[in-house]
């Protein structure tokens, strides 16, 4: 009875992450429950996306972060490149980033959605691209890590290789559109209050399996 009275909670609060809107290219809803990548003190995180036929700007970048209670992100380093943490770099600058929709998980972490722009947008062609995150800055000078949720693209780390990659949105308009008819991705609700009674509960702190590095 127990079991099953705790399954149903995690199930409930699972519904109750966050999800993005449509963009450019998405990899998917935030998971938040599963593993999470630092992309600050030297850490290098990198995922492929897809522009379909006609291309696109690229305006900005919504993805899920884990961040310590009380820590906000203030602004990353974000590349866009043709090949893993190099190539040919089509953007490279310092994002600001606006954090909201935050949820507690099962290890005593924010889960939050992260939401920036890119100084001018990019103009990006049909094909495959990959964008790296890293030199995150936090109020606090803390840890901060991107959400892995094993979308459909390709990811690596500068540390170990090819991992499962994160959840992330990358923000534009593309065909016809212009930049005035750009928009940032749409905001979420704040998650019920569900997720936080629920991960109070199942908190198994002991299996943390996010990547501190050294």
């Amino acid at each position: 009875m127990h079991k099953q009275f705790f399954a149903v909670l995690w199930m409930l609060a699972v519904l109750a992450l966050p999800a993005f809107g449509q963009g450019l290219y998405s990899n998917g809803p935030i998971n938040g429950t599963t593993d999470a990548w630092t992309i600050n003190s030297g850490f290098v995180v990198s995922d492929t996306f897809t522009v379909a036929a006609g291309g696109g700007l690229a305006t900005g970048l919504t993805f899920g972060a884990w961040a310590f209670p009380g820590d906000v992100l203030e602004s990353a380093g974000v590349q866009i490149t043709s090949s893993e943490f190099g190539g040919t770099t089509f953007f490279s600058g310092v994002a600001n980033f606006t954090q909201s929709g935050c949820s507690t998980n099962q290890y005593g972490f924010n889960v939050c959605i992260e939401t920036g722009f890119f100084t001018g947008a990019v103009n990006l062609a049909a094909g495959t691209y990959w964008v790296n995150l890293d030199n995150a800055v936090v109020n606090t000078g803390d840890p901060i890590y991107w959400d892995e949720n094993s979308g459909p693209s390709q990811a690596s780390e500068n540390s170990v290789g090819t991992i499962p990659s994160e959840a992330f949105t990358i923000g534009a308009c593309g065909g016809s559109k212009s930049l005035p008819d750009c928009l940032p991705p749409p905001t979420v609700p704040e998650p019920a209050s569900l997720l936080l009674f629920a991960s109070g509960i199942v908190g198994l702190g002991s299996f943390l399996r996010v990547k501190l590095g050294p």
